[in-house]
């Protein structure tokens, strides 16, 4: 079993900034990818960033260049720097890994999911 834990949500005013962490633990091979997707009230849950195994990130056109992904592999953590935060940024931020157990299965893991509010 996988599991993911995050951390570093919370309140800010709009301009600020957050790091998201999320820590993977449990019977991992291996991780390919991790990232984050978020949802807003009443809306749909959407990709924000990803990043593979190689360093290889990816970004939803709302937050590039102003959010930055990152991993430790050795600490299976990947993080999320936020900056520029705005409004529109408020939702539930949930982790993803793309996990190889030791059986040869990859499971597509979710973390808890944390809150991030920017106030005007």
């Amino acid at each position: 079993q996988v599991q993911l834990v995050e951390s570093g949500g919370g309140l800010v005013q709009a301009g600020g900034s957050l790091r998201l962490s999320c820590a993977a633990s449990g019977s991992i091979f291996s991780i390919s990818a991790m990232g984050w997707y978020r949802q807003a009230p009443e809306k749909q849950r959407e990709l924000v960033a990803r990043i593979n195994n190689g360093g290889n990130t990816g970004y939803s056109d709302s937050v590039k260049g102003r959010f930055t992904i990152s991993r430790d592999n050795a600490k299976n953590t990947v993080y999320l720097q936020m900056g520029s935060l705005k409004p529109e940024d408020t939702a539930v931020y949930y982790c993803f890994a793309d996990a190889w157990n030791y059986s040869g299965r990859m499971l597509k893991v979710w973390g808890q999911g944390t809150q991030v509010t920017v106030s005007s």
